[in-house]
């Protein structure tokens, strides 16, 4: 089957195109990239007036399956995806029974193959039962699909744990992802520390917190020469030390996630527990910093960290409501709105959600290269649309965005050059 997608802007970052060009597409694969394509047995897809760029990609998901399929399933998490733009997912191993063996690890991925949608790429966990106690078997995880480890959602404590982690790890080519919390000094904090937590009579967690264990998991990186990924970053001091360690060759790379370069710790005004998160949303200064470190290359993935849970999981006094927001469906025109205040190029941008995570997690994706696996998608940036929460695609609906107005949408979705989602047909 051969797909054409005619007189669109195609920005691929990764191949320096930004230009108005067609994609030929045949049998799951671009085959040509040029002005002027033509294929009279094509499919013709219209892109007129709107961006053709690399299949999104979003490196730290949290999709609940196994053990949590009242917050989410694989099958809701990817149509979720699909219908933000995103063709590849990479999902995080604190479910039940916690991803830490094969056995999880392929039941994943068939349950993918199962839904059809987007790619779906495991993330095992750095140690058995995510207890930061003794290691997984990662060369085992890594040859039944996992592409990364990490313990999200708790830091490894035991400074060496992390050491050896990171050097078995390194064996099999695969990133570790760091949680960096050092619980002893959150000691229970439930938001920010600062003003707005002394104001609303909550114990604060401060940066301090964050900053220590990126240092420590930084320089653990540099003294093994590990691949590390700083998940989640939401300080001035974490930016600091990334970029840092950066410029001295260390293999660290970062992501940040739209609330956090969005809201501040102002959105937890009124006890609102879709503004809590891990890490809390911080103060303007940390918001400041990290779009500074995406300007800047720093941070080099825009990433969701969606975290679906049911309302009644929300729905309760703060101190208790769980951490997280859903955020597959509001990431694009979250980011595209960085471009739109002049914080990033509309090629930076769409780097920070393409080639950028496949590069930080070693993916085969992001980029349209001919040759490559046919993951597009199509993006109006000029579609103004009203975000209703009761019609988000995933089964959870916790998201500070309810009501908010946005520009950008993904229009249409193609993974291995088939269209999974149109959004005049929904």
């Amino acid at each position: 089957m051969k797909i054409l997608i005619k007189g669109g802007r195609l920005i691929d970052p990764s191949n320096g195109i930004d230009d108005q060009l067609d994609l030929l597409i045949e049998n799951g694969s671009v085959v040509a990239v040029g002005t002027d394509l033509d294929s009279a047995d094509a499919q013709v897809l219209d892109a007129t007036n709107r961006l053709v760029v690399p299949g999104l990609i979003d490196v730290h998901v949290h999709l609940r399956e196994p053990g949590y399929e009242y917050k989410e399933d694989i099958q809701s998490g990817v149509r979720a995806a699909v219908a933000g733009g995103f063709t590849s997912v990479a999902c995080m191993p604190n479910t039940d029974p916690v991803n830490d063996n094969k056995t999880v690890t392929s039941y994943i991925c068939q349950r993918a193959t199962e839904a059809g949608l987007a790619n779906v790429f495991p993330i095992g966990a750095i140690t058995k039962g995510l207890k930061g106690e003794s290691l997984s078997e990662m060369g085992q995880l890594r040859e039944a699909g996992c592409v990364a480890v990490t313990d999200d959602g708790r830091p490894v404590d035991d400074g060496e744990i992390m050491r050896r982690a990171m050097e078995y790890a390194s064996s099999f080519d695969l990133p570790v992802i760091s949680h960096a919390e050092d619980l002893s000094i959150v000691d229970g904090g439930v938001m920010n520390d600062g003003f707005v937590a002394t104001e609303l009579g909550l114990k604060g967690i401060p940066w301090v917190a964050e900053d220590a264990m990126v240092a420590r998991d930084v320089m653990l990186a540099e003294f093994t020469g590990a691949r590390l990924h700083v998940a989640h970053v939401s300080t001035r001091g974490a930016v600091e030390i990334i970029r840092a360690a950066q410029k001295r060759g260390v293999a660290v790379t970062a992501e940040v996630t739209p609330h956090h370069f969005i809201l501040t710790e102002e959105a937890v005004r009124g006890y609102n527990t879709n503004a809590k998160m891990n890490p809390p949303l911080r103060c303007a200064d940390d918001v400041a910093a990290v779009r500074e470190g995406l300007a800047d290359g720093t941070i080099g993935v825009i990433a969701t960290d969606h975290a679906p849970h049911h309302r009644d999981e929300k729905n309760v006094e703060f101190n208790i409501a769980l951490n997280g927001i859903v955020g597959l469906e509001t990431a694009l025109p979250l980011t595209l709105r960085l471009v739109d205040e002049g914080v990033l190029s509309l090629s930076a941008a769409i780097a920070r959600l393409t080639c950028g995570p496949a590069q930080a997690l070693g993916l085969s994706r992001g980029a349209l290269t001919v040759g490559d696996i046919a993951d597009v998608t199509i993006i109006d940036p000029d579609c103004n649309w009203t975000l209703r929460a009761d019609e988000l695609l995933s089964k959870s609906k916790n998201t500070p965005f309810d009501g908010w107005s946005f520009k950008g949408a993904a229009t249409c979705t193609l993974v291995n050059g088939k269209t999974v989602y149109s959004r005049d047909n929904t």
